[in-house]
């Protein structure tokens, strides 16, 4: 059976009041925890995550009332219910001013519980997005930035598609802003007042991406002392972004597949089904279509997540936003540092324009924050401009003849080889600061040195 209710925390001193609220809240479809005193419900609460307590007032060593102060304390937001056989207007007045959500009698009516337990899940999640929209309007939100036509045609498609609950593919290179993208969608969504939860597939280490992405159970392996909400938990009702999708197992693909299909997943060591409305929205730097045909990325999870799809072409082919991204960049960097009035001297915007950019939007934003800090007057001139900028000429584009045009597939592979080329000599094949400079993982500059064959002349080999 597919329990689609909160976790309720049981507290009470009697294992039979617990056993028999247990099955009633299970046949309602809650998800059930059991205390048996005041300090195995502290322990609960810390390791588990409740999303109602219900509590009995009288109890051994600390009563309800105790239990309750304490609680609200920690967490003014979940809501509390006090049960008891000995209810009277002075405990029920006392439970309230102490923040109890309300107070139920024993023998408890099945209808008024399971009544009074939606309408406590209720409220925790109305508060919860009103956090969230009181965090939005107090941080305020970035925006893509840029005025170029592929720009405009991308915030275009955004205002038709955010409103939906299609799935999203953003593709791109590192650092043009896919989870900017991402947030921008979510941002005008009918989600938007929900949690937006980001997951880096290439960061985590493949033992640990399902624990990451589904959460685990207490026991699950060694380590799990504890029971773990994972991604998919925490973006419930809201957005899931699962940046560089391509770089996850083709077992956890399935998985994955299995949640957009089922709407429903298992934590790592469970055995029940967790429903849950999560929005997709996915993001890679790699050609999944190529992974396809290679069979390392799962076509039908590709379709899948690929029922509308967004392309964020890199800063150099977009060069006309590149004076408005370092006019706004300047402005917030001056902001946060209290350097207010800070311009870039006609020399150094020339410079800064000119570039290549090959870390694309990402890499503006790092050097304009650069320059901010390393300001002492109110105008950046040129000599702060880092060199590599100020004398690095962008690759040349591969000569075709047009009486032997190549494919595509040819033309891409044969630009990748001479831009790669090129970084890879200029920087004496060093793969760290190559991989910076052009803004791709190491393990995908490994990975494109061998498909393209470059050879280093230095070692003959190609690392």
């Amino acid at each position: 059976m597919k329990l689609d209710g909160g976790l309720i925390l049981v507290v009470d001193d009697e294992k039979r009041v617990r056993d028999s609220v247990r099955v009633i809240l299970e046949d309602e479809g809650f998800s059930v925890l059991e205390a048996q005193d005041g300090e195995t419900a502290f322990t609960r609460i810390a390791m588990e995550s409740p999303d109602v307590v219900l509590l009995d007032i009288w109890m051994p060593g600390i009563d309800g009332l105790d239990v309750l102060k304490v609680i609200k304390e920690q967490d003014e937001s979940l809501p509390v219910v006090i049960m008891s056989g000995h209810g009277n207007i002075e405990s029920a007045v006392k439970a309230t001013k102490l923040g109890a959500y309300d107070f139920l009698e024993k023998p408890l009516s099945i209808d008024r519980l399971t009544l009074v337990l939606r309408n406590a899940l209720n409220q925790r999640n109305l508060l919860e997005e009103n956090r969230a929209l009181r965090d939005a309007q107090e941080t305020g939100r970035d925006h893509i930035g840029g005025t170029s036509p592929a720009i405009r045609d991308i915030l275009e498609h955004v205002e038709v598609v955010a409103p939906t609950n299609a799935s999203i593919l953003i593709t791109g290179e590192n650092g043009t802003g896919k989870e900017l993208l991402a947030k921008e969608i979510h941002a005008k969504s009918r989600r938007r007042t929900g949690p937006f939860a980001a997951v880096n597939c290439a960061a985590i280490p493949e033992t640990l991406i399902e624990s990451e992405l589904f959460g685990h159970e207490r026991g699950a392996f060694t380590g799990a002392t504890s029971r773990k909400m994972g991604r998919f938990d925490l973006a419930h009702n809201g957005t899931l972004f699962l940046d560089e999708v391509g770089d996850m197992n083709v077992a956890t693909q399935a998985k994955i597949l299995r949640v957009l299909e089922e709407k429903a997943f298992q934590r790592v060591g469970g055995n029940r089904d967790i429903v849950i409305d999560v929005r997709i929205i996915a993001a890679t730097n790699r050609d999944l279509e190529e992974m396809i045909r290679e069979g390392t990325f799962r076509e039908d999870l590709y379709f899948r997540l690929n029922v509308f799809p967004f392309y964020l072409p890199p800063l150099r082919e977009r060069r006309d936003d590149i004076p408005s991204l370092l006019e706004k960049f300047l402005r917030d960097y001056s902001l946060l540092y209290g350097k207010k009035g800070i311009v870039f001297s006609p020399a150094a915007l020339e410079a800064l324009r000119g570039y290549y950019w090959p870390g694309n939007v990402r890499e503006l934003r790092n050097v304009v924050e650069r320059l901010v800090i390393l300001a002492r007057e109110d105008t950046i001139d040129l000599d702060l401009i880092p060199l590599s900028i100020k004398e690095t000429e962008p690759p040349e584009a591969p000569q075709v003849l047009h009486d032997d045009l190549p494919d595509y597939r040819k033309a891409k592979e044969r630009f990748e080889r001479e831009f790669l080329s090129s970084w890879l000599a200029k920087n004496d094949w060093n793969i760290t600061k190559t991989s910076e400079q052009v803004g791709l993982e190491r393990s995908n500059l490994h990975r494109k040195i061998k498909q393209l064959g470059l050879i280093n002349p230095e070692k003959g080999s190609r690392v």
